[in-house]
């Protein structure tokens, strides 16, 4: 666990850095984006974006941007579990607690994705877990109370089990960690990480659940039951990696039934693309090589709808936040992930700002009817 007084020697040497690119940073926001107001500065809620550390305080410009206009940071993959263990008893905890030294010196939330996710299970956890399942319950058990234990009052929130239904309909993923344990390896993980952080807010976390119905009433299903059963689960994360031709009114719908919960909404992956895929690794079905100005700005449009969907319909004390995957076009997973052009955040490759980016700050400034 680290305590306030202590040292974080694996970082020691880029301390000097920060603090000059802090400076300069700073220096930056104010001579380019005078005329920015900074999303976070007209937001009720928190607004965040993940990035990958060593790039952000690597990368003046992209660092001025980051500080201007968010006040909570993710990590995309820095704090999955392949990052934070990547062989048996060889935890590495660097570039999480760099991650917090910058949340911290610069006043940001810290959220952290994310504790069990099949996709980032180390393939030494699936070899040695694979014929015992007793090890390998024991293992998560360890794994979540020393991480989340680590982090304690540090890490504001947690995707404590992230994508555990299949891409479409409402059936579990029959992931590694299903097949050992079945749907219960789920609760498990959100009681572990309540007890070793009962301050720390827990969510469940998915994607397309804001356009799958059938899935959007299972994770909810899935909900109810933890809530009967007294499972500590306090969010439901609504990854939006939305497509252009999402209706808006399926995201509405979407957001209501999730609401009623009670529990808080985090939009936790936001951003929008033209193009469409089938959900696999390479598997993009460009129907746009190019972007015009009438596309940006029914980007723009969406961006808008969407910051005013979340506070017209999530009531106030429900809204965790939005936050961004990447905010620019040059750093986006989009393309390398399925091998498509794309252009789905709110600044382009050079880092200016897109129709998106004041589509965003737009759907931050409308005033609304107060929930």
């Amino acid at each position: 666990m680290i305590h306030k007084k202590q040292s974080y020697p694996q970082i020691a040497k880029i301390l000097v850095a920060l603090v000059v690119l802090s400076f300069t940073a700073c220096k930056s926001v104010n001579q380019k984006n005078t005329m920015e107001v900074g999303l976070k500065n007209v937001s009720e809620f928190p607004i965040g974006t993940a990035i990958n550390i060593n790039k952000l305080i690597n990368d003046q410009e992209l660092m001025a941007l980051q500080l201007s206009n968010f006040n909570s940071i993710t990590a995309t993959s820095d704090m999955k579990m392949q990052s934070i263990l990547p062989a048996e008893n060889q935890f590495n905890w660097k570039k999480a607690d760099t991650i917090l030294y910058y949340a911290k010196k610069h006043n940001q939330r810290l959220f952290g994705h994310n504790l069990i996710w099949h996709s980032s299970t180390p393939k030494w956890v699936e070899e040695k877990g694979a014929n015992d399942s007793a090890w390998l319950g024991e293992f998560m058990k360890e794994y979540i109370h020393k991480y989340v234990g680590r982090y304690k009052g540090k890490v504001a929130g947690w995707d404590v089990v992230n994508e555990a239904f299949e891409s479409a309909g409402g059936e579990y993923r029959k992931t590694f960690w299903y097949n050992n344990f079945g749907k219960d390896y789920i609760a498990n993980a959100f009681r572990y990480a309540h007890e070793a952080d009962p301050d720390a807010v827990l969510f469940y976390n998915d994607f397309n659940i804001e356009r799958d119905t059938t899935k959007l009433n299972a994770v909810l299903k899935m909900v109810e039951e933890f809530k009967k059963e007294g499972v500590p689960i306090h969010g439901i994360g609504f990854q939006m990696h939305i497509r252009m031709d999402t209706p808006d009114e399926v995201i509405a719908y979407s957001l209501e039934k999730a609401a009623a919960t009670g529990l808080q909404i985090h939009l936790s992956e936001v951003d929008i693309i033209f193009n469409s895929h089938n959900d696999e690794r390479l598997g993009g079905i460009e129907n746009f090589s190019s972007i015009t100005t009438e596309m940006k700005q029914a980007q723009a449009e969406k961006y808008k709808n969407l910051v005013l969907m979340y506070r017209k319909i999530v009531p106030k004390k429900q809204q965790y936040g939005i936050t961004v995957w990447d905010f620019t076009d040059r750093d986006s997973w989009i393309k390398g992930f399925f091998n498509m052009k794309d252009w789905p955040t709110i600044y382009d490759d050079d880092l200016k700002p897109k129709p998106a980016y004041y589509g965003f700050l737009e759907g931050l400034k409308v005033k609304t009817e107060k929930k």
